[in-house]
């Protein structure tokens, strides 16, 4: 179903990419999209869906660039100053996996996900529990569109 010229009127693929892009370090919002296609024919269980695996391959994304990139080449490039770079290790090491359930956070989500692949989080637990962040987030926002939607 198309219901715009913009982003929803390429449907569920359009969320998925706009989700994915939101979850890298571009700076992107999704939330809009999929607020605005509640009011379209999709179900709320195909819109969360898609938003959120989106949204969580871009999360792992940028958890492959701090995995990827050397701990000081990483530093350098994020113009991080070793205390601040301890602080995020320190983080990490503390929380584990589970500081994964806050990279659908605006501003810090990304370089948690950055830290996480920096300073080694394990993979699968990351991936499981930024999913269920990501997706617990985008459920309010389908939750309150609908509910505004149905009076």
């Amino acid at each position: 179903m198309e219901i715009g010229q913009g982003w929803e009127g390429s449907g569920l693929p359009g969320l998925f990419l706009a989700a994915f892009l939101a979850a890298t370090i571009l700076p992107f919002s999704s939330e809009a999209l999929l607020a605005a296609m509640t009011f379209g024919d999709w179900s709320s269980l195909s819109l969360l869906l898609v938003a959120s695996v989106g949204n969580t391959l871009g999360g792992l994304t940028n958890y492959g660039l701090g995995r990827w990139i050397p701990e000081e080449k990483a530093k350098r490039w994020f113009r991080m100053d070793p205390a601040k770079a301890e602080r995020w290790g320190g983080f990490v090491r503390q929380r584990g996996a589970w500081a994964a359930l806050l990279c659908w956070l605006p501003f810090v989500g990304d370089p948690i996900a950055i830290a996480m692949g920096l300073f080694r989080a394990p993979f699968a637990p990351t991936a499981v529990l930024m999913f269920i962040g990501k997706a617990a987030r985008y459920a309010v926002v389908i939750a309150l569109a609908r509910g505004l939607w149905s009076g």
